[in-house]
Protein backbone atom coordinates (compact mmCIF):
# COMPACT_ATOMS: atom_id res chain seq x y z
CA UNK A 1 0.00 0.00 0.00
CA UNK A 2 1.34 3.38 -0.97
CA UNK A 3 1.34 5.98 1.78
CA UNK A 4 0.18 9.34 0.46
CA UNK A 5 -0.43 11.10 3.75
CA UNK A 6 0.01 10.65 7.46
CA UNK A 7 -3.62 9.53 7.55
CA UNK A 8 -2.57 6.34 5.73
CA UNK A 9 -0.19 5.31 8.53
CA UNK A 10 -1.35 2.63 10.96
CA UNK A 11 -0.03 4.71 13.85
CA UNK A 12 -2.21 7.64 12.73
CA UNK A 13 -5.26 5.39 12.53
CA UNK A 14 -4.55 3.99 16.02
CA UNK A 15 -3.98 7.50 17.39
CA UNK A 16 -7.24 8.69 15.88
CA UNK A 17 -9.09 5.72 17.36
CA UNK A 18 -7.58 6.48 20.76
CA UNK A 19 -8.54 10.15 20.57
CA UNK A 20 -12.13 9.32 19.65
CA UNK A 21 -12.43 6.69 22.37
CA UNK A 22 -11.00 9.13 24.92
CA UNK A 23 -13.50 11.75 23.76
CA UNK A 24 -16.44 9.38 24.18
CA UNK A 25 -15.43 8.00 27.58
CA UNK A 26 -14.53 11.44 28.95
CA UNK A 27 -18.12 12.62 28.38
CA UNK A 28 -18.90 10.80 31.63
CA UNK A 29 -16.27 12.64 33.70
CA UNK A 30 -17.75 14.85 36.42
CA UNK A 31 -18.25 18.57 35.73
CA UNK A 32 -15.51 19.57 38.16
CA UNK A 33 -12.99 17.83 35.87
CA UNK A 34 -14.02 19.82 32.78
CA UNK A 35 -10.97 22.09 32.75
CA UNK A 36 -8.57 19.61 34.30
CA UNK A 37 -8.64 15.94 33.41
CA UNK A 38 -11.31 16.05 30.69
CA UNK A 39 -9.76 18.86 28.67
CA UNK A 40 -6.18 17.73 29.23
CA UNK A 41 -6.80 14.10 28.27
CA UNK A 42 -8.70 15.07 25.15
CA UNK A 43 -5.98 17.53 24.17
CA UNK A 44 -3.08 15.13 24.64
CA UNK A 45 -4.83 12.27 22.84
CA UNK A 46 -5.62 14.51 19.85
CA UNK A 47 -2.10 15.92 19.82
CA UNK A 48 -0.71 12.52 18.85
CA UNK A 49 -2.39 12.79 15.44
CA UNK A 50 -1.81 16.52 15.12
CA UNK A 51 1.92 16.19 15.76
CA UNK A 52 2.08 13.20 13.44
CA UNK A 53 0.67 15.36 10.64
CA UNK A 54 3.37 17.94 11.39
CA UNK A 55 6.04 15.23 11.38
CA UNK A 56 4.80 14.04 8.00
CA UNK A 57 5.05 17.57 6.61
CA UNK A 58 8.63 17.82 7.89
CA UNK A 59 9.87 14.46 6.63
CA UNK A 60 12.35 16.07 4.24
CA UNK A 61 14.49 16.78 7.31
CA UNK A 62 15.29 13.79 9.49
CA UNK A 63 15.93 15.82 12.67
CA UNK A 64 12.66 17.74 12.32
CA UNK A 65 10.76 14.54 11.55
CA UNK A 66 12.15 12.76 14.62
CA UNK A 67 11.54 15.84 16.78
CA UNK A 68 7.83 15.87 15.92
CA UNK A 69 7.61 12.10 16.41
CA UNK A 70 9.14 12.65 19.84
CA UNK A 71 6.39 15.19 20.53
CA UNK A 72 3.82 12.56 19.48
CA UNK A 73 5.36 10.06 21.86
CA UNK A 74 5.28 12.57 24.71
CA UNK A 75 1.61 13.36 24.12
CA UNK A 76 0.85 9.65 23.98
CA UNK A 77 2.62 9.13 27.32
CA UNK A 78 0.66 12.03 28.80
CA UNK A 79 -2.58 10.43 27.64
CA UNK A 80 -1.52 7.15 29.24
CA UNK A 81 -0.87 8.90 32.57
CA UNK A 82 -4.20 10.72 32.39
CA UNK A 83 -5.93 7.38 31.92
CA UNK A 84 -4.26 6.18 35.13
CA UNK A 85 -5.77 9.15 36.97
CA UNK A 86 -9.17 8.54 35.38
CA UNK A 87 -9.12 4.91 36.57
CA UNK A 88 -7.90 5.72 40.06
CA UNK A 89 -10.51 8.47 40.41
CA UNK A 90 -13.09 5.86 39.30
CA UNK A 91 -14.14 7.80 36.19
CA UNK A 92 -13.41 4.80 33.97
CA UNK A 93 -13.52 1.08 34.62
CA UNK A 94 -10.48 -1.14 34.92
CA UNK A 95 -11.53 -2.77 31.65
CA UNK A 96 -11.63 0.60 29.85
CA UNK A 97 -8.26 1.46 31.34
CA UNK A 98 -6.70 -1.80 30.17
CA UNK A 99 -8.05 -1.37 26.63
CA UNK A 100 -7.04 2.27 26.27
CA UNK A 101 -3.59 1.93 27.84
CA UNK A 102 -2.93 -1.08 25.61
CA UNK A 103 -3.71 1.17 22.64
CA UNK A 104 -1.31 3.80 24.05
CA UNK A 105 1.39 1.14 24.31
CA UNK A 106 0.76 0.00 20.74
CA UNK A 107 1.02 3.60 19.51
CA UNK A 108 4.22 4.07 21.51
CA UNK A 109 5.78 0.99 19.92
CA UNK A 110 4.88 2.20 16.43
CA UNK A 111 6.26 5.68 17.10
CA UNK A 112 9.43 4.15 18.55
CA UNK A 113 9.90 2.08 15.41
CA UNK A 114 9.46 5.16 13.25
CA UNK A 115 12.02 7.08 15.30
CA UNK A 116 14.53 4.23 15.07
CA UNK A 117 13.99 3.89 11.29
CA UNK A 118 13.15 7.36 9.98
CA UNK A 119 14.71 6.75 6.55
CA UNK A 120 11.71 4.66 5.54
CA UNK A 121 9.51 7.73 5.77
CA UNK A 122 11.80 10.53 4.62
CA UNK A 123 11.45 12.16 1.23
CA UNK A 124 13.59 14.50 -0.79
CA UNK A 125 10.84 15.76 -3.04
CA UNK A 126 8.54 18.68 -2.40
CA UNK A 127 4.85 17.98 -2.00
Amino acid sequence: MQINSAKDLNVYKAGYELAMRVFEMSKCFPPEEKFALTSQTRRSSRSVCLNLREAWAKRRYEAHFINKLTDCDGENSETDSSLDFAKDCRYITTEQHVELTALCQQIGRMLGSMMRNPGTFLTTTAR
